[in-house]
């Protein structure tokens, strides 16, 4: 497993570039969201290898009013990504504007299943042609983005499923999965042929692993005997030490790795 670190959680007191310095230094791949603000050339120079970026700016993949612009935005976006070598783009099931709802809906319908089908398969045939891979990320509606349809773990994947493009696939976020379903082993185990990457922080809090409630160390082992070798991504908040977060993180992730192999 290749292991990557949110970069607009960590280390937030230094400018952007220098965190991404430090997270690349401590032998992590950073992740990134909105790239528009960044200073591409100088995230570049840094060597960091970019595991996943947001992957559009506006639009709702299940609206088919606004489809459109998932995709148009998408495309505007790969040139991007292309030049940090950004393989993953991340999308979600409908607009979020600053982390809420665009425009909140509270149930979903069968034109929102096949509208979101339909533009994840466009989302597919899109990365194909520049050689990158959309990833749909699962939220939870409780507590952080509520008013987003087709936003659960089983949805997501069912959406995913159903575009069946190899250029569109999860962004399995196991924090949001915790709040809105649980049983993350299994759902782990389901969702594997899937994942195009996954993301993690500790319930409550959304700080890093061992902070909370969620035995990583249990979905570690469940991820190495699997032989999951993709990326997984703290997109957590330090708790305290940025430093300490990402050992933490690490010994999670790689020492009980080791003695599950």
């Amino acid at each position: 497993m290749r292991l990557a670190v949110c970069a607009e959680m960590v280390f937030t007191d230094l400018p952007f570039t220098e965190r991404v310095r430090r997270i690349h230094e401590a032998g992590f791949d950073v992740e990134l969201w909105d790239s528009r603000s960044k200073d591409i050339g100088a995230l570049k120079a840094t060597g960091a290898v970019f595991s996943s970026m947001t992957g559009y700016t506006s639009g709702s993949l299940v609206d088919p009013d606004t489809a459109d612009d998932v995709v148009r935005t998408a495309e505007t976006l790969i040139p991007t990504a292309l030049e940090l070598g950004v393989s993953r783009l991340v999308v979600h099931p409908a607009e979020l504007v600053d982390g809420q709802a665009a425009r909140p809906v509270y149930r979903s319908s069968g034109h929102m299943w096949a509208t979101g089908a339909r533009t994840l398969e466009r989302l597919g045939n899109l990365g194909a042609k520049h050689g990158v891979t959309f990833c749909l990320e699962n939220l939870n509606t409780i507590l952080d983005h509520p008013g987003i349809p087709l936003a659960r773990a089983k949805d997501t994947l069912a959406l995913v499923q159903a575009a069946g493009h190899p250029n569109a696939r999860l962004m399995l976020d196991l924090y949001h999965a915790q709040l809105g379903e649980g049983n993350l082993i299994e759902l782990v185990r389901k969702a594997l042929p899937y994942i195009g990457e996954i993301q993690l922080a500790d319930v409550p809090g959304r700080c890093e692993p061992g902070t909370g409630e969620i035995n990583y160390a249990a979905v570690a082992r469940a991820l190495a005997d699997a032989g999951y070798e993709g990326t997984v991504g703290m997109e957590a908040w330090a708790s305290g030490d940025s430093y300490a977060a990402l050992e933490a993180f690490r010994s999670a992730f790689t020492v009980t790795a080791k003695a599950a192999a």
